[in-house]
């Protein structure tokens, strides 16, 4: 990955506490529009391949990438402070959530209101995994891994991380042949 160009602690913190602020039920449609859209930190194939390597590491998606953006720019102390940005106001913001849904959350319209929030959400990570397979299309190989993970999960039941484990190591020897023929 190369580097565009040097982001601040407070870039980082302010990027990821927009993110955070911005999704509800799901962010990595948000983290993907500012990262790589509004902000530039990262290309869209560059944000895709970290995406795919956060996905297989242990923990939230999106925690990892915040971790790992953070770190590219600025080291420790930027993934602390991207992992803070992600995290502190939407926590301050849950406490208040859940104490009125402890209240008013029986209420039917508060119900249909979280329905929707729902539908949205979903609607948001369809369209991220459209403009992420746009990607994959010009990397055919990247296609035919994704493939084969979807039908292991998907239709033969195989659990991601042990699919994902058998996988690598030919993805990477594949990798590794295609760039030291560029080389």
């Amino acid at each position: 990955m190369q580097q565009r160009h040097e982001v601040s602690h407070g870039e980082l913190f302010r990027g990821f506490n927009k993110i955070a602020l911005s999704g509800f039920g799901g962010v990595m449609s948000w983290a993907r529009q500012t990262v790589v859209e509004e902000r530039g930190w990262l290309s869209s194939e560059e944000f895709t391949s970290l995406f795919g390597l956060c996905q297989f590491m242990p923990g939230p998606n999106t925690l990892n990438l915040a971790v790992c953006i953070g770190a590219r720019f600025q080291g420790a102390t930027g993934a602390l402070v991207s992992l803070f940005g992600l995290l502190c106001v939407p926590f301050l913001i849950i406490v208040c959530f859940g104490a009125l849904y402890g209240e008013f959350g029986e209420i039917p319209a508060v119900q249909a209101m979280l329905r929707g929030i729902a539908a949205v959400a979903a609607g948001l990570m369809l369209a991220m995994g459209l403009r992420m397979a746009a990607d994959l299309a010009r990397r055919p190989l990247l296609l035919v891994f994704s493939a084969l993970i979807l039908v292991g999960v998907v239709f033969l039941g195989w659990p991601l991380p042990a699919l994902m484990a058998g996988l690598a190591p030919l993805s990477m020897w594949l990798a590794a042949r295609r760039y030291l023929r560029g080389s």
